[in-house]
């Protein structure tokens, strides 16, 4: 029972439903608010963007050009470095091959005996690796050149400089008292070999020996009859020229 006087209360009416209309004004107000507060966020508009675009475009274009011909040229560098490489041991070991079986044979007719021979030091690429030359005169234990006494070092790197001149022919050569430190046997052997190879290289000795005076075909020698006065003299050496054959001796038949 309800207490008298009071009365069952009556549920509110119910408030009407917003308008879908009214709806979409609202969300469409907020979301133009947030345009308008990200364009005022952008700044002023630049109505140069556009051209600078362009620009900054051709200016990537170009510069991007340019890197891929770096790159295509540093591929081609690489691949050229790699083929002169290559040429270059090649030609490397075949020269050093060639030069060393003249040596050794440089070497022995200038020590008249023993042997000598050149050297790769190390291991791995040919190019990278040193030359030793190790010699062993008649009658001496195999060693390092540097061991040699001076004659020995002199004759030896005469032989090797001759080597070269074999492998490759020079049109001359001046050698300076290069017979100094030798003796008279070893001068004789390098004057005989200095004459063998007169036919591809001439010959330029500076020297006080007289064997290697006796092969010449020209002197040239330096005076000095006054006092500090110097004169030039020259001497042509020819060998005589054989003389002609005898004809034998005919008597005439007595009729």
């Amino acid at each position: 029972t309800l207490p008298s006087g009071d009365s069952v209360p009556s549920p509110n009416p119910a408030e009407p439903a917003p308008e879908p209309d009214e709806l979409a004004g609202a969300g469409a107000e907020e979301k133009v608010a947030e345009l308008r507060r990200r364009i005022e966020a952008l700044g002023a508009v630049n109505p140069e963007a556009w051209n600078e675009y362009q620009e900054a475009q051709q200016r990537y274009d170009f510069l991007n050009t340019q890197r891929t011909d770096l790159l295509d040229s540093i591929r081609d560098t690489e691949k050229a470095i790699h083929e002169i490489d290559t040429e270059s041991r090649k030609r490397f070991v075949d020269a050093f091959h060639v030069i060393n079986g003249h040596f050794q044979e440089m070497f022995r007719v200038l020590f008249g005996g023993g042997t000598g021979e050149m050297r790769l030091t190390g291991e791995g690429d040919a190019l990278d690796q040193g030359i030793e030359i190790v010699a062993q005169p008649p009658g001496k234990r195999l060693q390092n050149v540097l061991l040699l006494s001076g004659g020995e070092k002199a004759l030896t790197a005469i032989a090797l400089l001759m080597s070269i001149f074999k492998f490759q022919p020079s049109p001359f050569c001046v050698l300076d008292e290069v017979d100094a430190p030798l003796d008279e046997a070893n001068v004789g052997r390098l004057a005989t070999l200095l004459k063998d190879m007169a036919g591809e290289t001439q010959f330029i000795v500076i020297t006080h020996a007289k064997k290697t005076m006796e092969t010449a075909e020209m002197l040239y020698g330096v005076t000095m009859q006054e006092q500090g006065v110097s004169k030039l003299v020259s001497v042509k050496l020819q060998t005589p020229a054989p003389p002609p054959p005898q004809q034998p001796l005919q008597t005439a038949a007595r009729a």
